[in-house]
């Protein structure tokens, strides 16, 4: 019976096996390869036969050189008269250790000139007395920051945790009247920025809420019809209600009847104030470079209707 099986597994058979004193050791002679066999006594014609020589070296030897040919086969064939381990053949499927291929690497020169080259091609187009050649390169290089642009903005979509099920408390015109009058009264208020919506603002809130029970939030600066935006978000993070909206961008929001001040105050599905920060900077550089794109495709397509009246002109023209 013949099992193969990989190095390391023969190495530990060899080690935790106890028939250590009984392992005779020789090189086989007709291999090409490193090859080695043991043979294993006693058997039982031979139980008071003493082993020819032992070294109990040899088979650490063994051991050390199969940790080192982890991919190598060792055979273990049983016969009658013991058990034959056979070291150096390999097994099907997996491929012998190499040596691991170094990456070819490119000098520090050899990249100077490859950006120096880019640098004066970019300058060429430039630089081009044709417009349409300008004007196509911008128009690549802006759409390709705009793509780089939208990517980056992905990496800051929180998603947002399940609507949680409350009954929002009903209010009479007179008690509207009332708190709309006595927010617009109180000096204390939370602002909203440039980073818009995030958790400092909830977080704020509630903290007036402890001992107010309506709380003023200034947005400035805010877009046309934004402000109706941020009132509903900041009714579904704060579980607040609305009472009412001024002109100048100011939401008056009252904090209910049976309010119970949360143990997290500022929700897990904003984000902080710094990515609230990087977030704006790359939804203004955005704005602006749709901005551009437009304003480029704008031109290029004026040179077009230019191109195709002037071509239109000269063929309409008397030859001489």
């Amino acid at each position: 019976m013949s099992i193969k099986f990989t190095g390391r597994r023969i190495s530990d058979f060899i080690r935790n096996t106890s028939i250590l004193p009984h392992i005779r050791y020789f090189i086989h002679p007709n291999s090409n390869l490193i090859t080695r066999s043991l043979t294993c006594f006693p058997s039982p014609n031979q139980t008071s036969q003493k082993p020819v020589f032992l070294l109990y070296n040899s088979i650490l030897s063994l051991r050390a050189r199969v940790r080192l040919a982890t991919n190598s086969a060792v055979e273990m064939t049983m016969d009658k008269d013991g058990v034959r381990f056979c070291v150096g053949k390999q097994v099907n499927g997996l491929p012998e250790r190499g040596k691991k291929q170094r990456r070819s690497q490119v000098s520090k020169k050899a990249k100077l000139n490859e950006l120096r080259f880019y640098r004066l091609k970019a300058k060429k187009k430039m630089r081009s007395p044709n417009p349409e050649i300008r004007i196509l390169y911008r128009l690549g290089k802006a759409k390709r920051k705009e793509e780089w642009l939208i990517e980056k903005l992905r990496k800051f979509e929180v998603p947002k945790a399940a609507a949680e099920v409350y009954d929002p408390e009903s209010l009479t015109e007179e008690e509207k009247f009332y708190l709309k009058r006595t927010g617009e009264k109180k000096k204390h208020y939370v602002p909203v920025g440039r980073r818009g919506v995030f958790g400092g603002v909830v977080l704020n809130m509630h903290l007036h809420w402890k001992n107010h029970e309506t709380v003023k939030v200034v947005c400035k600066p805010c877009k046309p019809g934004q402000i109706q935006e941020y009132a509903d978000e900041l009714t579904r993070l704060s579980k607040g209600i609305v009472i009412d909206i001024k002109p100048n961008n100011v939401i008056i929001f009252y904090r209910g009847k049976n309010y119970v001040q949360p143990e997290i105050m500022s929700p897990p599905d904003t984000l902080s104030k710094a990515k609230a920060l990087e977030k704006y900077k790359y939804e203004q550089s955005l704005e602006h470079t749709s901005e551009f794109i437009e304003k480029l495709e704008n031109e290029l397509e004026e040179y077009y209707k230019h191109k195709a009246r002037f071509s239109k002109e000269k063929e309409s023209s008397p030859k001489d």
